[in-house]
């Protein structure tokens, strides 16, 4: 029997490398979407996609440009663009394949919520909120949704933070290290994350799955706040004390930092409600466990 055929898109940052040695280690040949010169197929040649895309089983799509910046004109743009040009992309070219997928895991995001205190998000009841990061993931959603490909089953998979070894731990790991690890503004907002093993696994749940349909969230089942967070980052990391961050003086910082206060002070509090339904099992559940196995890696 042939090995299984899955196409990343956008396989270079941190989660597509990632994902391409798991599916490379699960046995599936890989091919890649992407703007690098190593890629398969590059983005503004849609008969390379179609190629690409022809005969695979599964199509994930992790493109976009990072968030983690300050936001201007340029970069709004660059962030839209990044999302929805390429989703649209990859509706032609599947739409033009022979054989085409039959799943399409499209990224999204948890961000899709409105900040939330009061009680979790999930797919049913969870109340989209507003802003740009929320205009960008229903650009995003929408355009999946617009594919003209009957023959597909689209899944927009709305992802927490994730964490490993790399990504957004960086940045709280530094500011752990520099003594600046305590809470972030009220400390109560909630933090949704995942582990990208889980992710991975969840990616491969949902193709298996084929009940599975609408947006999923992917995120644990036990988000933690701000304050616990920074805590169990700096405990990861034997650093015994953090000064706590004020909102005012994260704006003041935001600049240095060169990213936007919103990553850390929107209570993103989203629930896997689907995956929980239909049985996904989370390897990494709890904070702590995931923070010591992503801390035993970087040491």
């Amino acid at each position: 029997m042939s090995s299984q055929t899955v196409v990343i898109a956008g396989a270079t940052g941190f989660i597509g490398n990632y994902f391409r040695q798991r599916f490379i280690a699960e046995g599936w040949q890989v091919r890649t979407v992407g703007r690098d010169a190593s890629a398969d197929a590059q983005w503004n040649d849609d008969g390379a996609i179609t190629r690409a895309l022809n005969g695979a089983e599964l199509l994930v799509n992790l493109a976009g440009r990072s968030v983690n910046c300050r936001y201007n004109e340029r970069r709004r743009r660059e962030i839209l663009d990044s999302r929805v040009l390429t989703t649209r992309a990859l509706g032609r070219a599947v739409a033009a394949c022979a054989e085409p997928p039959g799943t399409w895991i499209n990224s999204s995001t948890g961000t899709i919520y409105r900040h939330a205190e009061d009680h979790p998000q999930s797919e049913v009841s969870g109340e989209l909120g507003s802003g740009f990061s929320v205009d960008v993931a229903r650009a995003w959603e929408d355009e999946l949704a617009a594919a003209d490909v009957p023959g597909t089953r689209r899944v927009p998979l709305r992802i927490a933070i994730v964490l490993g070894a790399g990504g957004v731990m960086s940045p709280l790991r530094n500011l752990a290290r520099l003594g600046l690890g305590g809470h972030m503004g009220p400390g109560t907002q909630k933090f949704s994350w995942i582990h990208v093993e889980d992710l991975f696994r969840v990616v491969l749940f949902i193709h298996g799955h084929g009940e599975l349909s609408g947006p999923v969230n992917a995120a644990t089942p036990y988000p933690v706040d701000n304050r616990e967070l920074m805590s169990l980052v700096r405990q990861s990391m034997g650093v015994p004390f953090g000064i706590p961050t004020p909102a005012w003086l994260l704006e003041a910082g935001a600049v240095l930092i060169r990213t936007q206060t919103e990553l850390v002070l929107k209570s993103r509090w989203v629930e896997p409600r689907k995956l929980l339904d239909a049985g996904f099992a989370f390897e990494h559940p709890s904070l702590a466990g995931a923070l010591n196995e992503i801390a035993e890696g970087n040491r």
